[in-house]
């Protein structure tokens, strides 16, 4: 993402996800022809659910996987559920306008690693995915 350079070196994000993220039990993948092509992740608060984590791989967007990795989201994950976003993603934010998110609030980016300006959503009510 040029808007939001990862504060991470690479070999970082891999200990992270491999120590970190997958030990939580909350990963979803998509997969094909045994090549993980995106991933989910989300959390609970107890007030609130998270999406924590949602990428797809840019040769597969627009096909339909993340919406359906949303929609699994949604059938297991108690609402409301919240999400940040950089606010220069266009095409994330329309994607999740779409299936029903709104902005609840936005920011200048200093409480995120990338100091990236970014957008808050929340999901609260069910709809067609």
């Amino acid at each position: 993402m040029p808007f939001a350079p990862s504060a991470h070196a690479p070999d970082d994000v891999r200990r992270w996800v491999a120590r970190k993220l997958i030990p939580t039990d909350r990963v979803t993948v998509a997969e094909v022809e045994g090549r993980v092509i995106a991933v989910l992740a989300t959390s609970h608060d107890g007030a609130v659910s998270w999406i924590d984590q949602l990428c797809v791989l840019p040769g597969y967007v627009r096909r339909g996987i993340g919406t359906r990795l949303l929609a699994s989201a949604h059938s297991d994950l108690p609402l409301p559920i919240r999400l940040f976003t950089f606010q220069p993603n266009v095409r994330a934010r329309r994607f999740y306008e779409r299936l029903g998110y709104e902005a609840i609030e936005f920011t200048d980016g200093s409480a995120n690693e990338e100091r990236c300006p970014d957008v808050l959503y929340e999901y609260r009510s069910i709809t067609a995915t």
